[in-house]
């Protein structure tokens, strides 16, 4: 039986923890990280765009697998224009720890965007909340949330994308 004192610990924590993790509908925060090239690009670079955030690992084997699909909706959708947003980009946010994994994953993996970002310190991830990986938010052009998480993993994200075509 658990104690008064351990009910109360757990349910604070899980009321801390549904604070860390940014909601739909709610502003996306801006953050700069360096590319494989360590030049700084910033998710506010994509201003007027829908964006996808990707949190992901070459060691993380769920990230692996899904990156054939984030590579298909990134050919299919890059150049079309959204109701909420002109075009469509995504933002990969790396966990790894070394740097040259990171970069041979991006070109084993054929991840042709230009925004790969090193969360070296684990400072966008811990700001958005992310405790596992794979983990993706969509973002309009207005730098809102408007999808997270399994809503949008697999084929969900393109029938996401698809309600939002113009």
């Amino acid at each position: 039986m658990l104690k008064k004192t351990s009910v109360s610990f757990i349910a604070l924590s899980l009321l801390l923890l549904s604070f860390l993790t940014p909601e739909n509908g709610k502003k996306a925060v801006d953050f700069t990280l360096k590319n494989p090239d360590g030049k700084e690009i910033s998710l506010s670079d994509l201003k007027g765009k829908v964006v996808l955030i990707d949190f992901w690992a070459s060691w993380c084997g769920p990230c692996r697998r899904e990156n054939p699909n984030v590579v298909e909706a990134y050919q299919k959708y890059a150049k079309k224009n959204f109701t909420i947003g002109k075009k469509f980009e995504v933002f990969s946010v790396s966990l790894d720890r070394e740097k040259d994994k990171w970069i041979k994953a991006i070109e084993t993996d054929n991840l042709s965007w230009k925004y790969h970002g090193f969360d070296e310190g684990g400072a966008v991830s811990k700001t958005y909340g992310v405790r596992s990986i794979p983990q993706t938010f969509l973002i309009d052009g207005d730098g809102n949330i408007v999808a997270q998480g399994n809503e949008i993993r697999g084929l969900k994200l393109h029938i996401v994308l698809d309600s939002y075509l113009k």
